[in-house]
């Protein structure tokens, strides 16, 4: 509790990221994000992929567009949607097909997490 209270401090100070992410022991595991209605298949989350080593900064993401504390028992977690997102939520903040990639091939995202 004592480290996620002083990276919240260390966050609203404005310092960047690239402090926080270069005191990481190593990055977080692949994530399977829950599957919802329609979906052609699981997406799994790889910090590995949207983390550039060279300069690494997690603000770009958190807490802004995903949170880090984890949520209580009464709270749903969130359904991304490709209706969302293709108005800029979420994933879709960056991959709008000109900043990162869009959704145009299901296979960049549906996937199988990797072994490590």
């Amino acid at each position: 509790m004592k480290r996620i209270r002083r990276v919240l401090i260390l966050l609203t100070l404005g310092l960047t990221g690239t402090v926080l992410a270069g005191s990481l022991p190593r990055l977080p595991n692949d994530r399977p994000l829950p599957q919802g209605d329609g979906s052609p298949g699981v997406v799994t989350f790889r910090h590995a992929s949207h983390v550039d080593a060279g300069k690494p900064d997690c603000t770009t993401c958190h807490p802004a567009l995903f949170p880090i504390l984890p949520r209580s028992a009464n709270q749903a977690a969130p359904q991304f949607t490709h209706a969302k997102m293709e108005k800029g939520v979420a994933c879709g903040k960056c991959h709008d097909g000109k900043s990162a990639h869009g959704f145009d091939d299901c296979a960049t995202c549906h996937a199988a997490p990797k072994e490590r």
